[in-house]
């Protein structure tokens, strides 16, 4: 008899992890717990999900605003920093900005317009339009922006995202400049070191800024990427992914996430028998309709899985079957042919018909936002996320 249910995503309930916490363990044990007191038993191919802000925690991966402006100071001994492309966040942001201003002497900053990279708007493009503006080509002075928009607050936090940033370069004693433009090259006629501040656009910001004879170009992934007075670090991402901890402190994206979640599969299996993969996940990949904010500050989903969450979904799209190729059946005739359908699809469907409308993501960015979604940004306490039947189908 086929299960009513197909995936179940539990959020499972945890102690508050610190620095220095054997976080595999708590984890292992918070999972026997859960399955023991809600007689929910493991099954192969369960996926258990562990959000990256209580590993980072558990290595005690933060930073100071000193550390950072240590490494900027090193960085650009010029001392006059473009500064291109920032997200508009307070908890992403904002202490890096402070960082970054306080190893500076003066900070053009370049912000992109009508919103940033990950959606949080500046002004409209209904406003854009009404000034006759190009947003690809012209660029803005502080003035001119004034001018044609006056002051725009953030529809959620009710935050002048230009006023609060220049403002803070201010307090850490640096000079500012405001500009706006979309273009990483426009930054050059203002400062001819930069340091690139996009998360997924970075690669191609830097390649363009070089060619263009910029002096020096470094993206956030350049800095803190090894310890700077004895700081946290993340050799790969550096500052990227990284959280507002306090007003002097971030907490970094976590490192050697790879040797954690085997970690944890070694420890489930023992415990329970059952082959269960593991991920760490950081923001989903989803877009708010409301305020077209992406949820997708993290460099990446997932810095660390399990060998069973490599790949993308190889699935068929039930409805086409059932609109074309089944057309003239119905009822338990229908049932079974879309189930014998299933069951002998091909190892690779890749350009099938009967796969256009399926979800061509791979598996760890699909369950990372799954996860993300259930375990909140808040006060649900479920740094866990134990998911069950993702990889069953109608025919099992």
């Amino acid at each position: 008899m086929s299960s009513c249910f197909g995936t179940i995503a539990r959020g499972v309930r945890a102690p508050i992890i610190r620095q220095g916490d054997d976080l595999a363990a708590i984890v292992t044990q918070s999972l026997l717990e859960a399955s023991e007191k809600e007689s929910v038993p493991f099954r192969d191919h369960d996926v258990v999900a562990v959000t990256e802000a209580v590993v980072a925690r558990a290595q005690g991966n933060y930073a100071t605003v000193d550390a950072i402006a240590a490494d900027v100071r090193a960085k650009f001994p010029d001392g006059h920093i473009g500064v291109i492309f920032p997200i508009m966040s307070r908890n992403r942001f904002a202490i890096c900005l402070r960082g970054i201003a306080r190893g500076a002497d003066k900070i053009t900053l370049m912000l992109s317009y009508p919103s940033d990279e990950v959606g949080n708007p500046l002004v409209t493009l209904d406003q854009v339009d009404e000034a006759g503006l190009d947003p690809h080509t012209d660029v803005l002075s502080l003035e001119q922006y004034r001018a044609a928009f006056g002051r725009n607050l953030h529809p959620f936090t009710g935050v002048d995202y230009v006023d609060y940033y220049s403002d803070l370069i201010r307090e850490e004693g640096a000079e500012v400049e405001v500009i706006f433009a979309n273009r990483a090259t426009a930054i050059l006629p203002y400062a001819e070191h930069v340091l690139c501040c996009d998360i997924h656009s970075r690669r191609r910001s830097e390649r363009l800024l070089k060619a263009a004879g910029a002096k020096s170009v470094y993206c956030l992934d350049h800095l803190l990427t090894a310890p700077v007075n004895g700081s946290g670090f993340n050799a790969e991402f550096g500052l990227l992914g990284s959280n507002k901890a306090t007003e002097e402190t971030v907490k970094l994206f976590p490192r050697d996430c790879q040797a954690f979640v085997e970690d944890v599969q070694a420890r489930l299996m023992e415990a329970s028998g059952k082959t269960i993969e593991v991920m760490v996940y950081g923001d989903g990949a989803f877009k708010d309709p409301v305020g077209h904010i992406w949820e997708l500050a993290d460099p990446v989903v997932s810095p660390g899985y399990t060998a069973g969450l490599v790949g993308t979904p190889n699935e068929l799209k039930l409805k086409y079957l059932a609109d074309n190729d089944f057309a003239s059946l119905s009822g338990e005739e229908l049932r079974a042919a879309i189930k014998e359908s299933i069951r002998q699809k091909d190892a690779d469907l890749k350009g099938s018909m009967a796969t256009q409308g399926t979800t061509p993501r791979r598996l760890t960015d699909l369950i990372g936002s799954l996860c993300d979604l259930t375990s909140g940004s808040g006060d649900k306490g479920t740094p866990i996320i134990w998911v069950q039947g993702y990889f069953t189908n109608y025919a099992e």
